[in-house]
This record gives structure tokens, sequence and C-alpha cells, in this order.
């Protein structure tokens, strides 16, 4: 694979990872949506079915890791740094592709949403937010169609959260088996695409898991950048934690796999 058709790879695949992702929370949280309010799991379905669009799409050109996590993991176990660079900004420039065609596609939606007496209410577009039960400032009314937020904002909690399912996901990827070290196979592709979907289900309820630092930090530039009235703050304090976490989780997986299974 060459450096060119890893990074136009990384590119399509992350920003159809994000688009359908980033769609499916778009679809269950806005006002004039057919599937407002379809809930948790119709978006870890959706985050499921995203990553098997994307890694199907990108496997023959860069194997499809789509994840900066992931990539750190196939580094560490494979000893070839030579590509992560070149990953990491595809990956990076293809998330926010897919977050700004999310806001396209529910373009309409957007502005109705954000101009509604009902939603709006109670939050500051100046500020973070309305104060939650547990005494934090959240995101505004759609952030959460662009990045990942905690249910409970304890920063050490988050942080474990966030490190154990990308351990998980990324342990599973390098003990499925690669192809040349870089791509998995068809049948890999569909049963990591079903344990995200497991792992929303067991272990998002803490922190929407990220478990992707370009999933929640190209997106959160997104929403940060974009003309959205109403839109409130893109929750800065918290960024660290869902490209932090990944990325430890994502060494460790490796480290893992080294001690247990090289």
């Amino acid at each position: 694979m060459s450096s060119g058709h890893i990074f136009i790879g990384e590119i399509i695949g992350t920003a159809v990872l994000i688009l359908l992702g980033g769609g499916v929370c778009a679809a269950v949280t806005l006002k004039h949506s057919k599937a407002r309010g379809a809930g948790w799991v119709a978006i870890a379905f959706g985050w499921g079915f995203a990553v098997l669009a994307g890694a199907y799409i990108a496997n023959g050109l860069s194997g499809g890791q789509l994840n900066p996590a992931v990539t750190l993991g196939v580094a560490i176990k494979s000893g070839d740094w030579s590509n992560v660079p070149v990953y990491l900004a595809g990956q990076m420039l293809g998330a926010i592709i897919g977050a700004t065609l999310v806001w396209l596609a529910y373009y309409g939606q957007f502005k109705a949403h954000l101009t509604d007496p009902e939603i709006v209410a109670g939050f500051d577009a100046d500020s973070a937010g309305p104060m939650t039960e547990d005494g934090h400032l959240p995101g505004g009314p759609v952030l959460g169609i662009f990045s990942t937020g905690p249910e409970i904002r304890n920063p050490v909690q988050n942080l474990v959260t966030e490190i154990i399912g990308t351990t998980v996901l990324v342990l599973f990827i390098l003990t499925e088996g690669m192809t040349n070290g870089l791509a998995l196979n068809g049948l890999g592709i569909f049963l990591v695409a079903l344990l995200v979907v497991g792992i929303g289900l067991s272990l998002g309820g803490p922190t929407g898991y990220a478990i992707n630092p370009a999933r929640d930090l190209g997106p959160r530039i997104v929403h940060s950048l974009l003309p959205l009235p109403n839109k409130g703050s893109s929750d800065w304090s918290y960024a660290w934690i869902p490209v932090a976490g990944p990325l430890i989780g994502g060494a460790l997986a490796g480290g893992i796999y080294q001690i247990a299974f090289a």
C-alpha cells in the first residue's frame, strides 16, 4: 500500500464512518427527523453499520483502520511506524468531512431544531448549556450529534471507561487476524462492526463511547466552526478525554498483544 492510497482510503472510509454514525445521532436527536427518539439501541446499531461501511470501502486502499487508536495498536504489534502520520492525517480530515456532510444532509432539521423555542429553552448560546443534576455544564442541544459527552462528569471514570472500551476493540482487531499486518478480511470487518454495536450497548452508557479520537475531535471541530444558531459550546474542557482515553486503550491493547499473543 502506498502512502497516497492509505491517505485517500482513510479519508473516504472515515468520512463514511462519521457520515453514517453522526447521521444516526442526528436522526435520533433532531426535530422533524422521522427517526427522532428512536433511542440508544438505534444509535449503537447505526454506529456498527457505519464501521462496516467505512471499513469495507477503505479496506482495499488502506486496510480501513479509520481510528488512530487502531493505528497505534497495529503499529505496536507490527513495529512499523512509517505510515502512522499518513493514517492519522487521513482519519482526521475524513472525520471533518463526514461531520460536515451530516450537517448538509440534515440542514433543514438543524435549522428547525435550533430555532425552536422548546428545544433551546434553558440553553445559553454563549455558555456550555444548562446545569445538569450532577452539576456540570454540557454542550448545547446538538453537540451530541458531533461528539461524545459523559452522563456523569468524572474525569477519572470517564477516562477509564474510554480506555476499557477501546482496549476491547483494538485487542479484538489485533487478535482476529490481520492481512499483511494492515487489513482485516471481509469477515473480520463484519465481526468488528458487531463488536462496535456490542461495546455501544455494554459500555457506551457512561460516556457515549468515542473509542476513536478522530471520531470525536474532528466532528467537535466542525461543531465549533459551523454557523449554527443557539448551538452552545463545543465543551472543549472534556475534549481531551475521548482523545487520550482511546489512545491509551490502543497502546494498552498493543502491549497486551505483544505480551500474551506475539
